[in-house]
């Protein structure tokens, strides 16, 4: 399988997880008013966003940490199926809270 699938698959539960994880994205969206509020005119439609693509970024890179220490541990020196496996297995377990609204409300 092409490697362009993989990364399909671990961004579809990056969104996933960001816009229908209400915990995370009431957490996030507490913070970026606080802290990107006046950058984004105060607009809370604006926040809202920009915390559910923080939420999604946020899912993409703590998928991707037992990916790493799988390749330090095992010394490869470049990513294969099995990292890449790992990587969207770690993005899959971190949007199963999101998955009930996803399919409740669908896509």
């Amino acid at each position: 399988m092409s490697r362009n699938f993989y990364f399909i698959g671990i961004a579809f539960f990056g969104m996933i997880n960001g816009i229908f994880n209400q915990l995370a994205l009431i957490f996030a969206l507490v913070y970026v008013q606080m802290l990107a509020g006046p950058l984004l005119f105060g607009s809370l439609s604006l926040t809202l966003m920009f915390a559910s693509l923080m939420v999604s970024t946020a899912t993409v890179i703590l998928g991707g940490i037992p990916a790493a220490i799988y390749e330090r541990v095992t010394g490869a020196p470049e990513s294969s199926t099995v990292t890449l496996w790992i990587w969207l297995a770690g993005t899959a377990i971190l949007a199963l809270p999101a998955v009930g609204n996803f399919l409740r409300v669908g896509l």
